[in-house]
C-alpha cells in the first residue's frame, strides 16, 4: 500500500448554500420540522420558497464539502468528488471549494437541472432548518469518480444525503470498493434522521457488511439507525458493529467508541449560539483530521468540538477564524 496522497477524500453532494434569518412562525407557516432538512423535487419549488425567503447570502456547501473545507482549514490535504451544472451557482460552488484549499476537478453536468441550492433558514434560537433541491448532484455518475484520487486518499468520507438518487448511491458503492481494495479507511455519516428512515436498511447493511470504518452520527440518528429508545443502548448496539464509532449530542459533548474503549468529551464553550449550520460537518471535520494526524481518539474529539463550537458562533458552515491556529491554541 502506497503513502497517500490526501488525508480524506469527500464525496457529496455539491450545494450552494443560501442562508437567510427567520422566525419560527414562518418555518410553521410552510409546514416542514424545525432543525430538520427536508428535499424539494422541482426547480419551481425551490423557486417558490426562495421568493419567501428574506435577505440571503450565498456560499457553496453540502456536508461532505463543508467537511473537507474545515479540514484543508486546519492544514490537511483533501479532495471533493460532486457534481454540479454549467451554471453559475456551479462556477460560484467550485470557485469557493478550491479557494479554500481542496481539490475539486468533476466534470460538470450540461444542461437541465441546475446546480443544487440548499435554503437554509436560521431561527433566532440558531437552529437551522434546511430546504434542499439537489438538482444536478443528484446525478453524479460512477464515470465522474476519479479512481486514482480515490485511491490515494488516506479515508474515503461519504455522505448520507447523497444516498436518496440511485446513481451517485452506485458511484458511493464503487467508491468504497476503490477504497477498501487500496486499504484505505472508509468513513460515513448518517446526515440526517430522515435519511435514516428513507435508507436505514442500506445503512445497517453497508455496516453489517464490515464496509464501514469510521461512522458519524448525533444522538437521534443513532437511536433512528440502531431502532432503540436508550441511547446507551444504542452506543453498545453500534460499538459491536463497527470499529470506530462518533456521536455528537450538542451541549452534552460527544464520545467515541472503539472496542473496549470509550471516550467522551466536553462541548467547548462559547460566547453565544447564532447557527447550528454546519456543527457536524465542522466537528468530522476536525475529528478526521485528528485521526489523519495520528492523534488519539480524545485529541481527535476534542479538536472536533472546537471546530464545532467556532462554527455556529457565525452564520454559516465555514470558519471565519484560522482554524490552524485555533487548533494549536487550543491543543498545542
Amino acid at each position: 500500500m502506497t503513502s497517500p496522497t490526501y488525508d480524506v477524500v469527500a464525496i457529496g453532494n455539491a450545494i450552494v448554500d443560501i442562508l437567510a434569518q427567520a422566525e419560527d412562525s414562518f418555518i410553521e407557516e410552510i409546514g416542514v420540522a424545525k432543525g430538520s432538512m427536508q428535499l424539494m423535487f422541482s426547480p419551481e419549488e425551490a423557486d417558490a420558497l426562495y421568493a419567501k425567503m428574506g435577505p440571503g447570502r450565498e456560499v457553496s456547501g453540502g456536508s461532505a464539502s463543508n467537511t473537507v473545507a474545515g479540514i484543508a482549514a486546519l492544514g490537511g490535504k483533501t479532495a471533493f468528488i460532486g457534481q454540479v451544472a454549467d451554471d453559475q451557482l456551479g462556477a460560484v460552488f467550485a470557485h469557493d471549494l478550491r479557494a479554500a484549499g481542496v481539490d475539486y476537478n468533476t466534470a460538470v453536468r450540461p444542461g437541465q437541472p441546475t446546480t443544487a441550492r440548499c435554503l437554509i433558514f436560521v431561527t433566532p434560537d440558531g437552529q437551522r432548518t434546511m430546504n434542499t433541491f439537489l438538482g444536478a448532484s443528484q446525478f453524479l455518475p460512477e464515470a465522474a469518480l476519479d479512481e486514482s484520487v480515490i485511491a490515494n486518499g488516506a479515508i474515503l468520507y461519504l455522505e448520507g444525503y447523497l444516498w436518496d438518487p440511485e446513481e451517485p448511491r452506485a458511484a458511493m458503492r464503487k467508491a468504497i470498493e476503490i477504497a477498501r481494495s487500496n486499504g484505505r479507511k472508509v468513513a460515513f455519516t448518517l446526515s440526517d434522521v430522515f435519511c435514516i428512515s428513507r435508507h436505514g436498511d442500506d445503512f445497517r447493511k453497508l455496516i453489517a457488511d464490515g464496509l464501514i470504518d469510521i461512522l458519524f452520527a448525533n444522538e437521534n440518528e443513532l437511536l433512528a439507525l440502531t431502532q432503540k429508545d436508550d441511547f446507551e443502548e444504542a452506543v453498545a448496539t453500534i460499538a459491536a458493529q463497527v470499529p470506530l464509532a462518533v456521536m455528537t449530542r450538542s451541549e452534552q459533548g460527544a464520545l467515541a467508541v472503539s472496542g473496549a474503549e470509550r471516550v467522551q468529551v466536553a462541548a467547548e464553550p462559547i460566547a453565544k449560539l447564532v447557527d447550528t449550520t454546519g456543527a457536524g460537518d465542522m466537528f468530522a471535520a476536525g475529528f478526521l483530521h485528528g485521526q489523519a494526524q495520528g492523534r488519539g481518539i480524545e485529541e481527535s474529539l476534542r479538536l472536533g468540538a472546537i471546530c464545532a463550537a467556532e462554527i455556529i458562533q457565525h452564520y454559516g458552515a465555514r470558519a471565519e477564524v484560522d482554524l490552524k491556529k485555533l487548533a494549536a491554541e487550543r491543543l498545542g
